[in-house]
């Protein structure tokens, strides 16, 4: 998922998880990441907190804001694609796991 994000907003999967605010897009594409583990993946606050190196209060500000960004049609497009593109793949690894038993 944070490989989606990083290659889709064209940052690197360092910068993403660098412990800096870095650019206002990094920053961006980080918070959309932190959103869609916590919203898509079901992550706990605190969980995707930790795999970031921030606080549960910062991915809760970065959820609140994700969501807030989603009144704009176009990057509320972005953000469910985004959002089916995760849950087939998840739903697909599902499906090879059941497979090999």
């Amino acid at each position: 998922m944070i490989a989606l994000v990083a290659r889709e907003k064209s940052v690197s999967i360092r910068l993403l998880m660098h412990r800096s605010r870095c650019r206002n897009a990094t920053a961006r594409a980080r918070q959309l990441a932190m959103y869609l583990s916590h919203v898509v993946l079901g992550r706990s606050l605190k969980a995707v907190g930790d795999a970031f190196g921030r606080d549960r209060t910062t991915v809760s500000h970065a959820c609140a804001l994700i969501e807030d960004m989603r009144d704009d049609p176009r990057f509320d497009d972005e953000v469910s694609a985004l959002e089916l593109r995760i849950e087939t793949t998840v739903a697909g690894l599902e499906r090879e796991s059941c497979d090999a038993y």
